[in-house]
């Protein structure tokens, strides 16, 4: 049993499922979808997308691997500082945090916007600060509030995709009235494929934002009442689930609304819930009221991403302070096992959206928002690293590989397969900016790389860390199981 300073292990199996579940399912299926099956075609877009979601699984298993070795709150940026260098941890771990505190102020200020749907005549900032406010009370009150919360949440993003997906099989079918000529729109380009081989990258990078949220299981294992089984079942249910869900909308999108549909685009572009392809497909379908549940399960998809993002910062927040990579008042801990200025200080970061309402306000706000944009493959980079680190000092130290709680899969193809198509994914964010040297451009859209190697660098430089040679990476867990 927890003491009262300690963080508290009550987040259950269904609660880590769903909590991995909702941070991978949001906007990036219920909008953007449509562009990425305008962009590559059928094909084109369930080729990408299949190829990420593999990618995820892998590293899901890295992740799974240490996180049953060493549950902990503060995930991959701990692993990076056990098992890579220091200097490592303490960059990938900053910059997690930027990276949802950031997605906090982004989906504060999409809830105002989404919100006017209804009443148009209210300021986007009161729903906003609503909003922000409801979020705080969930991560103050203790874990167990928040993984209830986030399940139900999630649980209502998952009601509505299957609900699509009977939809979209009665559409295909004929079952459903419809004129659609679904071999027609299957069938568009080259066999589905559009844009040969370059639309599928591009499509990759949209793949990829869609599935960031799944290496929270990694976090939520630290808080986990048993983490050596619910984070291996939450691995293979979570990753089926989301595979099902992408490649399952996708294919029931690209067979009932034309690839050149030109909603399909502006959904991506303005957010635009009456543009969402789900709305589409359910409004062809005869459901009246499409748009307003739409617009109900994106608001709802928001709030969840803002809520699960508010509880990844605070805990690596708490997690580098642990480490003394961060003002030890961020490790102190309420009664209830809450990193309460850890949270407050995310909550301080979540207040710049409205900063996008002032005058200029907007100019920083896109700033930081830039600042974010890559930090996700970088954590997903760092775990891949941090993975191929631990198994090869595993095995240095003479431990048996079959001795471990969970395995991750073909070791070591998984976290190399994560490398090289993160890598690809980084390139390919804006490869027009280097064709045409647009040098701003540049700049704006990798922001968060130098972001992560100069905190990397002054850290190695100063505290004059080093790579942690195999003999001595620090696997003291093995003598507590």
């Amino acid at each position: 049993m927890a003491e009262p300073n300690e963080i508290k292990h009550q987040l259950k199996t269904r609660h880590v499922s769903m909590i991995a579940m909702g941070g991978s399912i949001g906007t990036g299926l219920f909008l953007t979808s449509g562009a990425s099956v305008s962009q590559a075609g059928p094909l084109g877009a369930i080729l990408a997308y299949l190829a990420i979601g593999v990618m995820v699984f892998f590293l899901m298993t890295s992740l799974g691997e240490m996180a049953t070795f060493a549950p902990t709150s503060g995930s991959f940026s701990e692993y990076g500082n056990r098992f890579v260098d220091p200097a490592f941890g303490f960059a990938l771990g900053w910059n997690y945090w930027f990276n949802w505190a950031i997605t906090l102020a982004v989906d504060t200020v999409t809830v105002g916007l989404v919100a006017q749907f209804w009443l148009p005549q209210v300021p986007s900032w009161i729903f906003s600060a609503i909003a922000l406010t409801l979020i705080f009370l969930i991560n103050l009150f203790s874990v167990k509030t928040f993984g209830e919360t986030e399940f139900w949440l999630s649980l209502i993003k998952v009601v509505t995709i299957c609900f699509f997906l009977f939809i979209g099989v009665l559409a295909i079918f004929g079952i459903i009235h419809s004129n659609t000529d679904v071999m027609r729109n299957l069938n568009v380009g080259n066999h589905g494929l559009v844009g040969g081989w370059g639309g599928v990258l591009s499509v990759f990078v949209v793949a990829g934002f869609s599935f960031q949220g799944t290496e929270l299981i990694g976090i939520t294992a630290g808080e986990a009442k048993d983490p050596s089984q619910s984070v291996p079942k939450a691995i293979h249910s979570v990753f089926w689930r989301i595979l099902l869900f992408y490649i399952g909308a996708i294919f029931v999108i690209s067979a009932l609304v034309y690839y050149q549909d030109p909603r399909l685009m502006s959904a991506a572009d303005s957010g635009n819930v009456l543009m969402s392809p789900f709305t589409i497909v359910f409004k062809n379908a005869g459901i009246a009221f499409a748009a307003s549940l739409m617009n109900a399960v994106i608001l709802t998809s928001v709030l969840s991403a803002a809520n699960s993002g508010t509880y990844a910062s605070t805990r690596t927040l708490y997690s580098l302070a642990q480490k003394g990579q961060a003002p030890k008042i961020f490790a102190k801990l309420t009664k209830n096992g809450v990193p309460l200025a850890s949270l407050l200080l995310t909550m301080a970061v979540g207040l710049v959206a409205f900063t996008s309402e002032m005058k200029g306000g907007n100019v920083i706000y896109g700033w930081l928002v830039s600042a974010s944009g890559l930090t996700g493959f970088l954590a997903w980079m760092g775990i891949a690293i941090s993975h191929l680190r631990f198994r090869k000092a595993y095995v240095a130290q003479g431990h048996d590989v079959d001795n471990l709680v969970y395995k991750a899969k073909l070791f070591p193809f998984g976290p190399i397969l994560a490398l090289v198509l993160c890598a690809v994914v980084v390139l390919f964010q804006d490869p027009e900016a280097f064709a045409h040297f647009d040098w701003a451009k540049i700049a704006v859209t990798y922001l968060s790389v130098p972001i992560f190697v100069i905190p990397y660098l002054g850290y190695k430089f100063t505290k004059k860390t080093k790579i942690i040679p195999l003999s001595e990476v620090d696997l003291s867990d093995l003598d507590e199981k």
